[in-house]
């Protein structure tokens, strides 16, 4: 299949899931973290239980919660965010998937009930206790150069990022939601992703075996190759450019 015939496709259809990883926010200066030299081969993760039982691991996830706060901070949507959002503004995107945390698709003009963030978000902080939402800025604000981890101000609870950790357990919600639209997908569009983080990169196979027109846009090839009925290999700024000329009428 052309790139003209998987625009054609797209011009008619109505439910177009799209799928994205981090290969869609590395055009916007956010390295993949997964690329040799890229932030967890430099880096030890601090793992769910290890933030719960130690003290030091999470002043060290604290430290690495600043770090990327300010780059999530600066950084702005490229062109694959904002052609994304524009099969919202088109009535055709029944729901976007994204294993990012940078927010940078709400930024791109996703509206929020559009939206499944697989791995949570940057742009929260959560009580462990009670559940309770802060503001990022004001927590990470409270924090000078040493500091103890902190603590909710309702239930003394512990304030961890809104960002899904190693071992912690999948957003239920999420999860449920990205299957229902996986499998009423009419066209599944994974973008940027290597596709080998279980259980997330289960869902392009379900909407695949639902009956969805599957396209894979990534850099390297994904481990779901055969299954793709359209394949583009390269950069994602470059298969948008080209794309959304073919959709200006759509």
């Amino acid at each position: 299949m052309t790139l003209d015939d998987f625009a054609s496709i797209l011009r008619r259809a109505t439910d177009v899931v799209f799928f994205t990883g981090a290969g869609i926010s590395t055009e916007s200066g956010i390295p993949d973290f997964r690329s040799p030299g890229g932030k967890w081969t430099r880096m030890k993760p601090v793992y769910f239980d290890e933030f719960i039982s130690s003290e030091e691991a999470r002043v060290r996830a604290w430290q690495r919660k600043k770090e990327s706060h300010l780059l999530y901070k600066e950084v702005k949507p490229n062109v694959g965010h904002t052609s994304i959002s524009n099969f919202e503004k088109r009535g055709k995107l029944l729901g976007l998937i994204t294993q990012n945390i940078d927010g940078l698709h709400s930024r791109g003009g996703v509206s929020d009930g559009k939206i499944v963030e697989l791995h949570g978000s940057d742009r929260t902080v959560v009580c462990l206790g009670c559940g309770k939402d802060f503001d990022p800025e004001e927590v990470l604000e409270s924090l000078g150069e040493t500091f103890t981890s902190p603590r909710c101000d309702a239930c003394d609870g512990l304030l961890k990022s809104g960002t899904i950790s190693f071992g912690q357990p999948m957003p239920q919600a999420a999860m449920q939601q990205a299957q229902v639209w996986s499998e009423a997908a009419e066209i599944f569009v994974v973008v940027g992703s290597s596709l080998v983080v279980q259980p997330a990169a289960s869902f392009p196979v379900i909407a695949k075996q639902a009956g969805a027109l599957l396209a894979v846009v990534n850099r390297e090839a994904t481990p779901i190759e055969s299954l793709a009925d359209y394949s583009y290999e390269g950069e994602i700024g470059e298969f948008f450019r080209k794309l959304n000329p073919l959709l200006a009428d759509a």
